[in-house]
């Protein structure tokens, strides 16, 4: 493919960066960041590299989720701006060249949403049949507990209905019935609406939940892969380059399904969940074997189909495919403390915390994460070394607000601090007065322009997003190296996840043509042995990437 055909599939290559309206920057100084303030933050995002932001829930809610328990699909909160503002920050996030997708959440909606209401008060109503209502619970049911910590059933009584209604989630967040095509349709016409202001897509939220038919009454008149290629396909026509982002958190094959059987016709990217968690045990033990295997799980995905690769998410670090065993391993490493973990299946901090501050070995693990098949995805705050707070209760912990400066509420908000939507990272080591924007953008070394650096070159490293990948087998175990290669471009990409020095060493075939290696974070060239053995030292935590040199080629630095 030439390079400037990348951009008809521009998330290939895109580094998304997601954030929440509320927690990222207040304008007005009533505590709770607003559209307003995001656009004052554009300038900084798109410095930093981003191309694309993915928001969280801004729309009206009865905020009992975080903004996931939705009352209205068709606006924007009031406490976080208006429609217009929304307008305004979508115009000038394109002047940036920076693209917006948002959180599609429609597996359910508030319980106190318009459509619900009327669904429970009337058996003849309209959307009566969008939920899900039985007069028993069903012995065929769902009976895992999306959260255990809260619930003890997926059904709860109501007693307007006279009847049980289903929610996977929360009780206070009903699914929504896919089985209407009513609902289908007011999905279609939720997508429409948004892209008609704007966006480039949407992260679907929860898509086995939102797909699943299990509970529903009588014959369900719906094949649901269909209909979700069938979502793409009016995406598609309503807007050529827009993209759907599936939260998919199954087995490696399982999540094969979610991007299309044959064509690549369905989701066009997935969250690669599976990799994170081999990713987190590999980092814990030091040892690059459960990368290994992880990346050799992978699927295969269509040629118009890309994986989105993370650290950290908005949620718990998830650890749910991994044995017992493996993530006792984790939770001891990086969670030892009750409080730490989540579910008995995940850990509620942030990166730097579990690593101890060991900027090395965060750095490594971020170039790491750079590095694999697919598309970068940062949380907010993680280019700085953000931390966790653990006093805000559940997966919330990591979503405290943006620390902008070392000033009052961490250059957040004027307001006062009991006024804030969260409170602020507290402590000397991980508070804004040590860890914040603007510190660190007049610090050489740090971890922001660290971070910029390491995105600017993963632009440039395209291999990475659409090349053929293998991996090179090292003698070190603690060494995971990849090759990308792309229409006749090579990129060697090497990793160290042990606190100790050491030294990757491979052979190359002959008929490879490899006459060198350039250092692409600029450390120099390194030539190759004539028997076509290469040996590359590496650092504590160290990361090397090249670009393969081979004769007669056009020096891509």
């Amino acid at each position: 493919m030439d390079i400037t055909r990348t951009s008809d599939t521009w998330w290939k290559n895109a580094v998304f960066y997601c954030l929440d309206v509320e927690t990222f920057q207040d304008s007005d100084g009533d505590g709770i960041g607003d559209f307003n303030g995001l656009i004052q933050r554009i300038d900084y995002l798109a410095g930093l590299g981003v191309t694309c932001l993915w928001l969280m829930p801004f729309y009206p809610t009865a905020d009992r989720d975080d903004g996931y328990d939705i009352t209205d699909y068709y606006s924007v909160d009031p406490r976080l701006g208006t429609l217009g503002d929304f307008v305004e920050f979508i115009r000038t996030a394109r002047d940036r060249g920076i693209r917006v997708i948002a959180d599609l959440v429609v597996n359910h909606t508030s319980h106190e949403h318009p459509w619900f209401q009327a669904s429970r008060s009337d058996p003849n109503s309209r959307y009566r049949d969008w939920y899900v209502w039985r007069d028993e619970i069903p012995k065929d049911g769902p009976t895992d507990l999306v959260f255990p910590d809260k619930e003890d059933s997926n059904w709860e009584w109501d007693e307007v209905a006279k009847q049980y209604y289903l929610h996977r989630f929360y009780k206070q967040q009903p699914d929504l019935n896919i089985g209407s095509s009513a609902v289908r349709d007011e999905i279609r016409k939720i997508v429409g609406f948004w892209l008609e202001l704007g966006l480039s897509g949407f992260r679907v939220d929860a898509v086995p939940f939102l797909l699943e038919t299990v509970g529903i009454a009588g014959r369900v008149d719906l094949a649901p892969h269909d209909w979700l290629c069938d979502l793409r396909a009016f995406l598609s026509r309503r807007q050529g380059d827009a993209i759907l982002m599936g939260e998919v958190n199954l087995e490696p094959e399982e999540v094969r399904r979610f991007f299309g059987d044959e064509d690549g016709d369905e989701l066009h990217m997935c969250i690669n969940f599976n990799l994170n968690q081999t990713m987190a045990l590999a980092v814990a033990r030091g040892d690059a074997g459960a990368m290994v295997h992880g990346m050799r799980a992978l699927s295969s995905l269509p040629k118009n189909a890309q994986w989105g690769n993370f650290v950290r998410n908005h949620d718990e670090w998830s650890l749910d495919k991994l044995t017992e065993a493996e993530r006792q391993e984790v939770f001891s490493q990086f969670g030892p403390k009750e409080d730490m973990q989540l579910f008995g299946r995940g850990l509620r901090r942030r990166l730097p915390t579990m690593l101890n501050g060991d900027e090395a070995r965060i750095r490594m693990v971020y170039a790491l994460m750079f590095s694999m098949p697919g598309a970068p995805v940062l949380f907010y705050g993680e280019e700085i070394g953000m931390a966790e707070n653990l006093a805000i209760p559940g997966r919330m912990s990591v979503r405290s607000p943006m620390q902008w400066s070392d000033e009052k509420n961490g250059g957040f908000s004027t307001a006062q601090p009991e006024d804030l939507r969260r409170p602020v990272v507290s402590g000397k080591r991980w508070g804004p007065a040590t860890v914040n924007v603007a510190a660190q953008r007049r610090d050489d070394g740090s971890m922001l322009n660290w971070i910029e650096r390491l995105i600017r070159r993963r632009h440039e490293t395209a291999e990475i997003a659409y090349g053929k990948w293998s991996i090179v087998p090292v003698r070190q175990a603690s060494v995971l190296a990849v090759s990308y290669d792309w229409d006749g471009r090579v990129v060697l990409v090497i990793h160290n996840l042990s606190s100790k020095p050491t030294e990757a060493s491979f052979d190359v075939e002959p008929t490879a043509g490899w006459q060198g290696l350039i250092d692409l974070f600029g450390r120099g060239d390194f030539s190759l042995a004539k028997n076509g053995a290469v040996h590359v030292e590496l650092e504590a935590y160290g990361c090397r990437w090249f670009r393969v040199r081979r004769s007669g080629d056009t020096i891509l630095l």
